[in-house]
């Protein structure tokens, strides 16, 4: 997976964003104020930094001007659209406001990543391999034919793996609607998943919340 520099002042942040990044099989590092922030980002090759704006030292807008060629994710509590305009212009890659949830930077994590090619283009265990780019899957080397919800949904639940995912999250991430009452089609997704590549033990359900692929 890909090599993170997590730069955050907030302690109970830093380590959470780690924490989850670290669970889907990211490497990161952290560092807590502007100027060693800076340090590392011209010091060693990283494939994505996430960068608070407010910083000691050093603000994130500042370490941006020297930052050349590697995809950057700003995080800050501003919710003011010119700091974010401010921050895009700059070159940023993305921008999320605190609070945010942890799943959803994730999955802001993966896109960039996938769109700066810094993201392996498959992923392999137990004999499976899943080629993203291409959509597809193959079990023991032969190709096993999902459907498109189905292979979104797999995405989802190994992109995120280790992390448990409620049925109302996993409805807005693969179908894009919110919960309205029925959330019977990620069961019935979920079991056709487990038929169809015999991994049952990969993708547990979490009791009166949703489902982990775990690994």
């Amino acid at each position: 997976m890909a090599k993170i520099l997590i730069v955050e002042d907030e302690k109970a942040i830093n380590d959470l964003v780690k924490f989850n990044l670290e669970l889907v099989g990211h490497e990161c590092h952290q560092v807590f104020d502007g100027e060693k922030g800076l340090e590392e980002a011209l010091g060693l090759k990283y494939d994505l930094i996430i960068l608070d704006v407010m910083l000691p030292k050093y603000s994130g807008f500042e370490i941006m001007e020297y930052i050349k060629g590697t995809p950057v994710i700003f995080v800050t509590a501003k919710t003011d659209s010119q700091d974010k305009i401010k921050g895009l212009r700059l070159g940023a890659d993305d921008y999320i406001t605190k609070p945010f949830n942890t799943v959803e930077l994730v999955e802001r994590v993966k896109a960039v990543l996938r769109r700066t090619k810094a993201e392996k283009n498959d992923f392999t265990f137990d004999g499976i391999r899943i080629e993203f780019e291409n959509r597809r899957v193959y079990k023991d080397g032969k190709e096993v034919m999902l459907k498109p919800r189905e292979f979104d949904l797999l995405e989802v639940l190994v992109s995120n793996r280790n992390i448990a995912l409620t049925r109302e999250k996993l409805l807005r991430l693969v179908w894009e609607y919110d919960y309205e009452g029925d959330t019977r089609t990620v069961d019935v997704h979920i079991q056709r998943i487990r038929q169809k590549l015999g991994i049952s033990d990969r993708i547990q359900t979490v009791y009166k919340t949703g489902y982990r692929f775990e690994i």
